[in-house]
């Protein structure tokens, strides 16, 4: 289940795309671990690895659609591969998924835009080894794109002349186009809004500094006085807010997939290390307890890779009236990031004081992993945003076709025409239950369908009021229980789609089951719960179906990876 470097081949994709992420592997594996801990200790920019991708076209390749990729073949925006791409820079460290991760979201403006000519000079760009970068933040007012003081004056000779900062920008000292949110000085309201491309070479651009004590790039830099013209402007009006949040729906999914490579590397090297370890006697991994929490968080990454692949076949089978991916990427955005930060957590409870060592990789995504989640609103703001979903969810299913695997090699040209950015409340869902039903035969599935069950009775019969509504600490906690059924479909469709091994499915929903209890009995100690609702939470405080058998089944498949992957000295 989990991306071993010595043993990678994407047989799924076709060879262009495996020959790039054979190539990109084979980069950092030759440049070796030393290199790798040595330039993040030492903060040093990555110039390598974005040499790499120039010659290479990686990114060119990549993130250029099909539109714009004249008579390469290869050239096209493939959410399959470019998740693949994704989780191995993620394996290899944050920072280089990063300059990735930030040139996928400037590019979004652009795809998105009808001008010809800026597309055109975008895919020159990538064709020249570019990256880009997303001016959306500003310190001041974090991504409050309503608040934005990047202020765009109009110029006696046509254009605008713009003035103002932004702050959180990944690849700003760099990125040969930067798309930049603005508003006009001359119209309030939503219709001033404007997209438009900037330069970082441009003398009008001032780059101040690196916000983050790291070897990437988050810049503040500032504009003044500096010339848009009108082959810069991407959008205006309230296209370009939408552009904005579309962007965002396209390029914020791949955190999910950095935060399962950073996991899969950590994994290798704490299970390694906690089996090769004698203590009194006898390997760490023979105590209960060391098991027990290696076995959990082999499960929780199986879980997060399950989700994460499921929801690219809905991101890709979308169109105006399927839009259900706008509940899964918050879901990625949220659920999956945050179940990394568990998966190190019990990593690190198990190799205690080695995780600190400096000449470990797992030093680095203990504190990389932490950011994940706080890179797109907190989870808050997602949870927030996922329960928008949940009445139609949960009780108004629609009928789809079924969503096949999506592997094939074609555009994903949908994603560039999203359409405006609202809605939200009235975007259908099929049937939660018939994934629930299709393995009812599995014990704690059937547990935590009965917990699920209990959530709309809840709904149904003791609903939050008016004043609970508005209390957002009563809604997450809410949220959270609601996120837990949609993880758990996803899980389950994939789980048919691939033919997961039944015991591992069975302790992946053990480990749901005991989520649902915490997140219930969090519900009850709320104070704006009522005695009725506590009275339900404490109701659902269930426990799993145990089976020795099977979860020790499942540890000797944790047990397959002691020194399956090391990488090179």
């Amino acid at each position: 289940m989990l991306l071993n470097p010595h043993t990678y081949d994407p047989v799924h994709l076709d060879p262009e795309s495996r020959q790039l992420l054979r190539a990109t592997i084979d980069f950092f594996e030759e440049r070796g671990k030393k290199a790798l801990l040595d330039t993040y200790i030492d903060r040093a920019w990555y110039a390598d690895f974005l040499d790499f991708a120039a010659k290479s076209g990686l990114f060119a390749t990549f993130l250029t659609p099909a539109a714009e990729g004249g008579d390469d073949k290869d050239k096209r925006w493939d959410t399959a591969r470019n998740v693949a791409l994704s989780e191995i820079l993620g394996f290899y460290g944050l920072n280089y998924w990063y300059t990735w991760q930030v040139t996928v979201l400037g590019l979004g403006p652009v795809w998105q835009s009808g001008n010809t000519e800026a597309r055109a000079h975008a895919a020159r760009l990538l064709d020249d080894g570019h990256v880009m970068a997303f001016g959306l933040s500003e310190r001041s007012h974090g991504a409050d794109i309503y608040a934005t003081d990047m202020i765009l004056t109009p110029s006696p000779d046509g254009g605008f002349r713009a003035d103002g900062g932004k702050y959180y920008i990944g690849n700003g000292n760099v990125a040969g186009l930067v798309s930049v949110f603005g508003r006009r000085a001359d119209i309030d309201g939503p219709d001033g809004y404007v997209f438009f491309a900037a330069d970082s070479r441009h003398p009008s651009y001032k780059l101040i500094k690196n916000v983050v004590n790291s070897q990437m790039f988050v810049s503040e830099f500032r504009l003044e006085d500096y010339p848009v013209r009108e082959e810069d402007i991407l959008h205006t009006g309230k296209a370009a807010f939408d552009a904005a949040l579309n962007t965002v729906n396209v390029g914020k999914f791949n955190l999910c997939t950095a935060a399962i490579g950073i996991c899969e590397h950590a994994t290798y090297e704490a299970v390694t290390h906690a089996h090769q370890r004698i203590l009194y006697g006898k390997p760490v991994t023979a105590f209960p307890h060391v098991r027990r929490e290696l076995t959990d968080a082999y499960a929780r990454l199986v879980a997060m890779k399950l989700f994460a692949d499921r929801a690219v076949d809905y991101f890709r089978s979308a169109g105006p009236d399927d839009r259900r991916y706008l509940l899964f990427n918050p879901m990625t955005k949220m659920k999956v990031t945050t179940e990394g930060e568990k998966v190190i957590d019990l990593l690190w409870d198990v190799i205690a004081a080695k995780g600190f060592e400096a000449d470990t990789y797992f030093d680095k995504a203990a504190k990389d992993i932490r950011g994940l989640p706080k890179l797109e609103g907190t989870v808050h703001v997602n949870l927030a945003l996922i329960l928008k979903f949940m009445p139609n969810y949960l009780f108004r299913p629609a009928s789809y076709e079924p969503v096949p695997t999506r592997h094939d090699a074609t555009d994903d040209e949908f994603l560039f025409h999203q359409g405006p950015a609202r809605g939200l409340g009235r975007i259908q869902f099929h049937d939660w239950r018939i994934a629930y039903d299709t393995h009812a035969a599995v014990p704690n599935v059937a547990r935590f369908r009965a917990q699920a069950d209990g959530l709309c009775d809840l709904l149904l019969k003791h609903a939050p009021d008016e004043a609970q509504q508005a209390d957002l600490d009563f809604l997450l906690s809410l949220g959270q229980l609601f996120a837990l059924v949609v993880y758990g479909q996803l899980i389950l469709e994939q789980a048919s789609l691939t033919g997961l091994d039944g015991d591992v499915l069975d302790e992946i929903f053990a480990i749901l089951v005991r989520d649902f209890s915490e997140y219930a009995t969090e519900l009850h100690g709320k104070s704006a719960t009522t005695d009725e609702q506590a009275t339900w939470a404490l109701s659902q405080v269930r426990r799993p179906v145990t089976d020795e058998a099977r979860t020790g089944r499942v540890w000797q498949q944790v047990l397959s990876l002691v020194g399956a992957y090391e990488m090179r000295p």
